[in-house]
């Protein structure tokens, strides 16, 4: 059967999954024109954007004969035809993972990550990797062997990071679907940087294998702290894509668990309580966020929602910000050389048992012995049980997903000694932007990031919704109603025209 393509060229740039597929099951076009349709737009626009580093476009075409067939036969499945993109540390047979590290430019992988298998089993059609940091460590998303990603609203700014060229693709329309992932707010500062939804899930719901530092060994297992989870253009393909990549390791938990996470608690938004916290004990929130921020909750109470602004059930957010810096660094802790290890201690040693700073905190988590770090697991587990208790008042926070919207691109070195400009005062670099990562990534909680506004000159300003442990379809609910009601998605004005 020949096709003849009917659907709108916007509508294959911007088009959400559910619009797409329907589009492929309507016959209006076919998943080859969809194909060459994305890949004629990155191969036009992607230069001064860099976001695709690693594209597999050849692989990539021998994939839609077959969905062209399967739609024919009329099989449905969540992702057929559908062409997306996946963040550079995701294995991938035949493609380098690099984590930005030069030294592993030649490493290729023999087989694919899980969640890549199981996008292939929902019918995907993968195009292609985004950029990244060295070693994921960043708010901006730049490394030795791929160069610099800039963001579409502002080639001058970051699109975030550490997942930023996800973020920059989905604003670009390369593709209505990333996968990405979340230790320090990975996914979240990309989605507001640049305009889009990014979910970060509950602790352990997506399975990590094939997503490790090379040249290790995919095996099955879980890290601390760290996610991987969806990146798009609606809120509903953030729970048609989680669908696919969730649940437990077949070779591991999955032997005797199965996945059965619960319905939102609502469904309308008039019967959501909802905390709204923007500001931060330690930290500055930007005025155009905090201000941002202060409308949405006024247009949420005005629809009905339950909006509070303050409440004594709030764990206290300075003490979780200080485990969460601990906990950081000792998470990312094996990625250090031995002598960076060594130095890393030296400078914790050195520290003064009074001195509380989050740069101090930081330091002592490099160098952390395993009795320390199971102090501090069991401190998070009582925090834990008071974000439990809290959200038995509330179903939702509102929280900044960062202090202010994308910034310049700043790549001085050493990196410790950035500072961040909020408001006009700096700040140090890490702690204004890690530090928007806890609670959601200390205690394993649901964050979903949603665009609210833009500033008068024109960039994204989203937040992120915060809910209880595994309760991921209700904060990805409330960020859909919120889309729907007062935000949402839209391109960069400077792209959407081409």
């Amino acid at each position: 059967m020949e096709f003849v393509m009917t659907a709108d060229a916007a509508d294959l740039d911007y088009g959400s999954i559910g619009a797409l597929s329907g589009a492929l099951h309507a016959r209006k076009v076919s998943a080859s024109e969809l194909l060459e349709h994305t890949i004629a737009r990155i191969e036009a626009l992607d230069g001064p954007i860099n976001a695709i580093i690693v594209r597999d476009f050849d692989r990539a075409r021998d994939a839609p004969r077959a969905a062209d067939a399967a739609l024919g036969r009329g099989e449905r499945l969540p992702l057929l035809g559908i062409p997306l993109t996946l963040k550079e540390p995701f294995n991938v047979a035949g493609l380098p993972t690099t984590w930005g590290f030069p030294h592993f430019k030649d490493f290729q992988p023999a087989d694919d990550a899980l969640v890549v298998s199981r996008l292939r089993a929902a019918g995907a059609i993968i195009i292609g990797k985004t950029n990244i940091p060295i070693g994921l460590r960043d708010f901006q998303s730049y490394n030795e062997i791929y160069g610099a990603t800039n963001n579409p609203w502002d080639l001058g700014r970051s699109p975030g990071g550490s997942s930023g060229g996800s973020g920059a693709a989905l604003a670009a329309g390369f593709g209505p679907l990333s996968i990405g992932s979340d230790i320090g707010g990975s996914i979240r500062v990309p989605a507001h940087f640049c305009g889009v939804f990014g979910h970060k899930p509950s602790l352990g719901l997506v399975p990590l294998r094939g997503y490790s530092l090379p040249p290790a060994a995919p095996v099955p297992g879980q890290g601390d702290l760290a996610v991987v989870g969806p990146m798009a253009r609606t809120a509903s393909d953030l729970a048609l894509s989680l669908d696919v990549i969730a649940g437990p390791d077949e070779t591991r938990d999955g032997i005797g668990y199965r996945l059965a996470l619960p319905a939102p608690r609502h469904h309308q938004l008039g019967d959501f309580r909802i905390l709204v916290v923007d500001t931060h004990p330690l930290m500055p929130t930007g005025d155009a966020v905090r201000s941002a921020i202060g409308r949405l909750a006024e247009r949420l109470g005005r629809s009905g929602a339950r909006v509070a602004r303050s409440s004594t059930s709030l764990p206290d957010l300075a003490e979780s910000a200080r485990l969460y810096m601990k906990l950081l660094n000792a998470a990312r802790s094996p990625r250090l050389t031995p002598a960076a290890l060594e130095e890393a201690q030296g400078v914790a040693a050195a520290l003064t048992p009074d001195d509380r700073s989050l740069q101090a905190e930081r330091a002592r988590g490099w160098g952390m012995i395993h009795r320390d770090w199971l102090a501090l697991d069991a401190a998070r587990l009582q925090l834990q049980q008071k974000w439990h208790q809290f959200f038995r008042e509330f179903d939702a926070v509102v929280y900044p997903a960062a202090a202010v919207p994308a910034f310049p691109h700043d790549h001085s070195e050493p990196f410790d000694a950035r500072q961040l400009d909020i408001d006009g005062k700096l700040y140090n670099y890490s702690d204004a932007c890690f530090i928007w990562a806890d609670p959601a990534s200390t205690c394993g909680l649901p964050a979903t990031a949603v665009p609210i506004e833009r500033t008068p000159s024109g960039l994204p300003i989203g937040v992120q919704i915060i809910g209880p442990y595994l309760q991921d379809r209700t904060t990805i609910a409330l960020a859909g109603l919120i889309e729907r009601e007062f935000g949402g998605f839209c391109p960069p004005p400077t792209l959407s025209a081409m």
